[in-house]
């Protein structure tokens, strides 16, 4: 029992270790760890002791783990609230790192249905289709896909290119002051091919989607937003 104890407080020990010396900033972004032979080696212990300390530090998200290539550090988690007030760049302005979401597509498309019930109009309409890279201090956090009523938001695309492809401000150029959440919805899946490469994930990870419905003040939907996160990347804090 104590030989099993003392095991167990190695690798713990180990972890919080090498956690630290990543927080630290002893290794960049991307940069690979010591094997586990090499950290089985410097700290005296069996190497399932070092490979179970790699484990839980890639549960943390603070590595990941590729077969035959090794361990890369992956960063910290950033705290991301799912609230009322549901914004991507109010819920990082306290870091003081720079936001940023770049416009990768842009179109107006026949409505899909799951849409149109959510956004509570015609099957006949069309909607604005805008798909957003957003990161953080240059690292992908987000994958995210707004669908708006196209006739209610004519301009939409225009006034989001000129306020820095912020929704928030494209929303208050079209007399939108504030909206508020009126759902989300969690989930977890396999990335796809473009998540995979946008989001900068290892091949098979997984990412958190959400599924929003966001209200004006008179508590009519204006939008649907579908959002695929890099799960290495953030938490999640639900007020």
């Amino acid at each position: 029992m104590a030989l099993q104890e003392n095991a167990t407080k190695a690798w713990r020990r180990i972890a919080d270790e090498l956690a630290e010396t990543i927080r630290a900033g002893t290794y960049e972004l991307g940069s690979g760890l010591p094997t586990t032979v090499e950290i089985a080696t410097h700290y005296n212990v069996h190497r399932h002791t070092a490979s179970k300390a790699l484990h839980y530090l890639r549960e943390q998200g603070l590595v990941s783990v590729e077969q035959g290539r090794g361990s890369f550090v992956r960063g910290v988690r950033y705290p991301y609230r799912l609230s009322e007030k549901v914004s991507f760049r109010k819920n990082f302005a306290d870091t003081g790192l720079p936001v940023t979401s770049r416009l990768l597509d842009v179109l107006t498309i026949a409505i899909p249905s799951t849409v149109a019930q959510a956004l509570k109009v015609s099957a006949n309409s069309s909607v604005w289709r805008i798909v957003l890279l957003n990161s953080l201090d240059q690292r992908s956090i987000s994958l995210s896909i707004h669908y708006l009523p196209a006739q209610k938001f004519s301009d939409f695309a225009q006034k989001l290119k000129v306020n820095d492809n912020s929704i928030s401000k494209a929303f208050q150029a079209c007399g939108i002051e504030s909206y508020q959440r009126k759902s989300t919805k969690i989930s977890a899946r396999i990335a796809t091919d473009e998540e995979y490469l946008r989001l900068e994930l290892s091949e098979g990870d997984p990412v958190i989607t959400t599924e929003g419905i966001d209200i004006d003040d008179e508590l009519n939907a204006i939008q649907v937003v579908e959002t695929s996160f890099n799960p290495n990347r953030i938490q999640f804090i639900v007020d």
